[in-house]
C-alpha cells in the first residue's frame, strides 16, 4: 500500500493547497489529469508516472513508489505575464520544505531545479493555460543512487542518497504544499483583490 493514499496525506495537510486530493497508482502525466473545472488547490499526486516530462520537453524518470509527483492547480489573479515568476515561487518552497523537513541544503538552481551540492533533487514544470497554472513537481525522495538515471544532463540525487536512509514521503508532501501556499500567497498578496 502506498503512503501517498488520501487516508495518509489529507490529515496532514493544513490549508487549502491539497484540496481536493486525488491519489493514482500510475498515469501518463499527472499534469494531464487536472480538470478544466477542477478548483483552484486541487492536487493530483501518482505513485508512477510513464511519460513525466521536465524542462524542454526532457523527459522526467521516476521508479515506482520512490518519489513525490505531483500536480498542483493555481488560479492567480496576478497579470498572466508575471505568471512564469511561480516556478521560482515553487522551487523556493519545496527547497523551503526539504530543508524543514529533512535537513538537507536544499536550494533553488534558476529556473526551476532544486538541488543539493549541484546535484539535482526536484523538478517544477508550470504550465498555464487561460485562468490557470498547474504547477507540476518531482521529487526525487526514496530512490537508491543505482536507481537514479545516469544518463542525465544535470547529475540526480534523492532525499535517501543525501540522508543515507529512506524518509515518509506523507510529511514531506504536506509540508511542501504548506510552503508552497505560504510563498504563492505571498506572491499573489498584490492582487488578491483583482
Amino acid at each position: 500500500m502506498s503512503d501517498l493514499i488520501p487516508e495518509l496525506v489529507t490529515p496532514l495537510l493544513l490549508g487549502r493547497l491539497g484540496t481536493p486530493y486525488r491519489f493514482v497508482e500510475t498515469c501518463a502525466s499527472t499534469q494531464r489529469l487536472v480538470e478544466e473545472a477542477d478548483p483552484e488547490g486541487t492536487t493530483i499526486v501518482a505513485e508512477h508516472q510513464t511519460q513525466g516530462r521536465g524542462r524542454l520537453g526532457r523527459g522526467w524518470h521516476d521508479t515506482p513508489g520512490r518519489s513525490i509527483l505531483m500536480s498542483v492547480l493555481l488560479r492567480p489573479r496576478a497579470p498572466m505575464p508575471l505568471w512564469p515568476e511561480l516556478s521560482l515561487v515553487a522551487g523556493e518552497a519545496v527547497a523551503r520544505a526539504l530543508r524543514a523537513e529533512t535537513g538537507i541544503d536544499a536550494t533553488l538552481r534558476y529556473p526551476n531545479d532544486v538541488v543539493v551540492a549541484g546535484r539535482k533533487l526536484v523538478g517544477v514544470l508550470p504550465e498555464a493555460r487561460t485562468g490557470r497554472v498547474v504547477l507540476g513537481i518531482g521529487v526525487n525522495v526514496n530512490q537508491t543512487a543505482d536507481e537514479l538515471p545516469a544518463d542525465t544532463a544535470k547529475l540526480p540525487t534523492s532525499v535517501r542518497v543525501e540522508l543515507g536512509r529512506e524518509v515518509e514521503r506523507a510529511p514531506l508532501l504536506a509540508a511542501i504544499l504548506a510552503e508552497l501556499e505560504r510563498g504563492y500567497d505571498t506572491w499573489a498578496a498584490p492582487y488578491k483583490d483583482r
